[in-house]
């Protein structure tokens, strides 16, 4: 209705258009990805990750104590084992190195701390499940998710990630800690976790690159939308209490979708290749830093409750607390 109407009234400069901002970044939904090395004696630089690196115990005792100082209120784990074996034995080892980092970390801040639970970083084959006749065998995989998650409840974990995409994790692992006296403990799903291009950053950073074929027979055809929400469904029908999109940037159709359907709880997971592109690109020059804003702006404007993103440092650092 111009003249009468004018949309730029409410852009005329920096103060007005705070007062019309109509999605913010709490930090306090940032999640930071940590990475511990068993084998490790000092923080080693991942070069297809700016700015991230894996940790020894000892450096990422320092570190978590750094993320608390500045704001991080939560975390999630990503370990790297010192044997490797056919069965991923080592994920559900009383002193493995997650179980150790979860530890440390409750007795030492008050991080929320998350655990990823998979095995690509612990079997040989890079696969996240056991395999069986050159195939990954669902069913068998499911009970060491449940020993790994009765591991990770054991050490204090807040909240368990079950990353694998097998059918039935979600419900597996809800019994196995609700048998073990674990009633309280969180389960957040990676329920709709996509077949992507985007990973290869992480499988350098976790050393977890499958060995051979790929995991498109468990991880999800990206050009599918239905049967993402019905993977979501049926985790919460399984008992999950936060679902999970991922990745994020590319499948923000997705998170919206889910956000709508949904009265969960939603996180999403801005993953290593998404950060990599626009890190790169920043310092480059080839874009302004605020696009790293912009970029997490677009997760909460689609319907994220939650945010996994390597930037949760440096944003927190850099802008404070809500």
């Amino acid at each position: 209705m111009f003249p009468v109407e004018r949309m730029r009234r409410y852009r005329l400069n920096s103060n007005i258009r705070h007062i019309f901002t109509e999605t913010s970044i709490n930090p306090d939904k940032l999640i930071m990805p940590v990475f511990v090395d068993e084998t490790a004696k000092i923080k080693t630089a991942i070069k297809s990750m700016p700015d991230i690196y894996r940790y020894s115990l000892k450096e990422y005792e320092k570190y978590i104590g750094h993320l608390e100082d500045i704001g991080v209120k939560n975390i999630i784990l990503f370990g790297i084992p010192a044997q490797k074996d056919s069965s991923g034995t080592a994920s559900y080892d009383h002193n493995g190195i997650v179980q150790n980092a979860i530890r440390s970390a409750k007795a030492n801040t008050k991080l929320n701390v998350i655990a990823d639970l998979c095995l690509c970083e612990y079997t040989d084959t890079g696969h996240c499940g056991i395999i069986s006749n050159g195939y990954v065998d669902n069913d068998k995989t499911l009970d060491i998710y449940g020993k790994e998650a009765i591991s990770y409840a054991e050490a204090g974990v807040d909240i368990i990630a079950p990353s694998g995409m097998m059918d039935g994790q979600v419900g597996t692992i809800r019994k196995a800690l609700d048998t073990s006296g674990y009633i309280n403990t969180i389960i957040m799903a990676y329920s709709s976790k996509f077949a992507s291009n985007l990973y290869g950053p992480f499988r350098d950073a976790a050393d977890s690159a499958p060995q051979f074929g790929d995991r498109k027979s468990y991880q999800m055809d990206y050009r599918n939308g239905d049967e993402a929400m019905d993977e979501i469904s049926l985790d919460i029908k399984e008992g999950a209490d936060i679902i999970m999109v991922k990745p994020a940037l590319f499948y923000l159709d997705v998170i919206y979708r889910a956000k709508q359907l949904y009265k969960k709880p939603l996180a999403t997971y801005m993953v290593s290749g998404e950060y990599s592109m626009i890190k790169n690109a920043v310092l480059s020059g080839s874009l302004a830093p605020d696009a790293i804003n912009e970029a997490l702006i677009a997760l909460f404007r689609a319907g994220s409750d939650l945010a996994i993103t390597y930037f949760a440092e440096d944003y927190i650092a850099n802008h404070g607390r809500a």
